[in-house]
């Protein structure tokens, strides 16, 4: 069997504040609320509690369940200061609790999220004075429930396409906004089928017959009673593969008059006589100014969807270190699950990804918080490039956790299956992944040639290393020298430099031939695909390297090391590109490959000690990754 190297002991609490990284006593808290609570359907299964939602409910029973855990969550203070206070530590803590909620429920998540973060949100960042005085303090204590209508049926990720038209009346002193055809129906609108009671609207507004661009609009869409307001129409989205405790809408605008101080007017304006004022001229940098404060919503679903995959990996693993099969001779005991080898490369490189992906997440919060118009772009790349990676991530290793626990990772008590279908959507919400890694690539040549034409170096998103020389790496790889930052840092330099010049050169051929630039970029999609994985891969190795130098020398830090290791070889392996351009050579990728499934031995006796780090209370976990039996007993059936 794997060969079992000496346990390094290490301090898991440290561990966790390293991946918790803040508000880990504001985490306890609400985890200690949730479980303490029978709001949220508390249920003792064989000799332990277990907190989740009953997904077995009818979808409408869902959606009320949700909206009375959020009310009880806004009566016991969870989000207090989460609107009307301001700064880098008031956005840590959100993030932290939104977090925890994501563990417990996405749709509770989602909810909450639409309510504070995007409707909260977009009147934190696209209003001003008139609106926060108005707004903030009602939507912070639930006084009126907000939602985002931006998508469109006929468009998602093309924002600028939207079809819903507002014009303005300035002898009534009020937008009139409509919707013009189908297609411009608002859909998928989360809280709009049953509970909203506001939106902020998205449309393309025009003034004097010209077309200023998408703009922000309040719009009430329901009164108090929960009565539809006039001259709106709803719909609901119907029942979905996950997320059915929240009640997305559909909405149809006819002629609908709001008054003029209804525009979000931190970006641009409509004097009460109906001239169009803004002090960015430029219709791309308007939009783009309006954009910018949406990337919170692609920092949150990045960091959270790893979180998901630390539920997936503390059940299956946990699961896999009680659970035998099969013995290798007669008279011997059946063998552990995570005592195969086989077992091991299956579960343990998803495990060092998690961990990687985890230290790049907080890397992302941390620029996030501290951002400025100087560093939105670059924020805007990095967490384009996480969203889509580490939501990725998320539903492999989802897909692998179920298969690993066999038929139990069929019910859905054991949450691990469920989760699939409730975290699917975080694919295609708030950006299509394959959207995102098409703008990562579309910046780095952007970058590219702002070098060229300016006569200036590289500077941002780790691009550093195209200055100097392009790395060389060893002609023949050994164990030692693959398990050096310094190669594996080289060998994702080299990928990435190489890609981004042919991404270039393919890009500008197709140019010369006459063709503009998307069109361009259109055909040249697969070294896109390439090259955006090959930055979001470095970004990822680079921030655990990063948070490994920050660990002072001992056990800690040499598990973090092998984690990192077992990370950087395991996409030398998996990602075709590296033997496709020759940054391997076929031997070299023989090394590799053997050299994963020693280092997955290596992490095997620390599995444990591994998953406990995540700090994720027993509770929010599943009966199978404990006491099995004991969850499955008769004395259980009969509880």
């Amino acid at each position: 069997m794997a060969s079992r190297e000496e346990i390094i002991i290490f301090d898991t609490k440290k561990l966790r504040a390293l991946l918790d990284m803040h508000n880990i006593e504001d985490r306890d808290s609400l985890y200690n609320l949730i479980i303490q609570s029978s709001v949220f359907n508390p249920r003792k299964i064989g000799s332990r509690v277990f907190v989740s939602p009953d997904y077995n409910e009818p979808m409408e029973l869902q959606r009320e369940v949700t909206m009375k855990r959020l009310r009880y969550m806004v009566d016991h203070g969870a989000f207090k200061g989460w609107i009307t206070e301001g700064g880098a530590a008031v956005e840590l803590r959100r993030m932290a609790l939104n977090e925890v909620v994501q563990m417990y429920d996405h749709s509770l998540a989602v909810m909450l999220g639409a309510h504070y973060f995007l409707w909260g949100g977009a009147i934190q960042f696209f209003g001003t004075k008139r609106h926060h005085d108005k707004w903030l303090k009602i939507t912070e204590d639930y006084g009126i429930k907000g939602c985002f209508a931006m998508t469109e049926l006929g468009h998602g990720s093309n924002v600028r396409g939207i079809e819903t038209i507002t014009t303005y009346d300035p002898n009534a002193g009020e937008f009139i906004i409509n919707t013009p055809c189908e297609s411009a129906q608002k859909y998928w609108i989360g809280g709009a089928a049953k509970h909203a009671t506001h939106t902020v609207v998205f449309s393309q507004l025009h003034i004097n017959g010209k077309d200023e661009g998408v703009h922000a609009f309040i719009v009430q869409i329901r009164d108090e009673e929960g009565n539809v307001s006039p001259n709106i129409r709803i719909a609901d989205c119907g029942h979905k593969i996950g997320l059915n405790g929240v009640d997305n809408g559909r909405i149809w605008f006819d002629n609908v008059r709001i008054p003029r101080e209804n525009l979000l007017n931190s970006v641009a304006d409509v004097s009460p006589d109906g001239q169009y004022l803004s002090a960015i001229k430029d219709p791309v940098q308007r939009f783009a100014a309006f954009l910018a404060p949406l990337t919170s919503g692609r920092v949150n679903i990045a960091v959270s969807s790893i979180y998901i995959s630390k539920v997936g990996l503390a059940t299956a693993l946990r699961y896999s270190l009680s659970r035998r099969a099969f013995s290798l001779a007669a008279n011997e005991p059946e063998v552990l699950l995570l005592d195969y080898p086989s077992h091991q490369r299956r579960l343990l490189p998803l495990l060092a990804k998690t961990y990687a992906m985890s230290f790049a997440g907080n890397y992302l919060k941390s620029i996030y918080v501290k951002r400025s118009p100087e560093t939105n772009k670059n924020i805007h790349v990095v967490s384009s490039a996480l969203k889509a990676t580490l939501t990725w991530h998320n539903m492999r290793t989802l897909q692998e956790c179920r298969e690993a626990c066999g038929g139990q990772g069929l019910k859905t008590e054991n949450r691990v299956g469920h989760l699939k279908g409730e975290y699917d959507v975080q694919s295609t919400f708030e950006g299509d992944n394959n959207v995102l890694m098409q703008q990562v690539s579309k910046a780095l040549f952007g970058e590219y040639i702002a070098t060229q034409k300016q006569n200036r170096p590289f500077k941002g998103l780790w691009l550093e290393h195209m200055n100097g020389p392009s790395p060389v790496i060893p002609a023949q790889l050994t164990s030692s020298i693959l398990r050096s930052s310094q190669i594996q840092t080289d060998i994702f330099y080299l990928r990435e430099r190489d890609l981004l010049n042919r991404f270039v050169a393919e890009v500008s051929a197709h140019q010369k031939q006459g063709r503009n630039k998307e069109y361009a970029f259109s055909l040249s999609y697969q070294l896109a695909e390439d090259l955006g994985r090959a930055f979001a891969d470095k970004a990822i190795l680079l921030t655990s390297i990063e948070a490994e130098a920050n660990v002072p020398a001992g056990p800690l830090k040499d598990v973090l090391a092998l984690l990192r290791t077992l990370y950087a070889l395991v996409i030398l392996e998996e990602d075709a590109s590296f033997l496709r351009y020759g940054y391997l050579s076929v031997e070299n990728s023989a090394v590799v490959r053997q050299e994963v499934i020693k280092l997955c031995s290596e992490v095997r006796p620390h599995t444990l000690a591994l998953v406990s780090s995540f700090g994720i209370p027993d509770a929010f976990l599943s009966p199978i990754a404990f006491d099995w039996i004991d969850a499955n007993s008769w004395s259980s059936v009969q509880q």
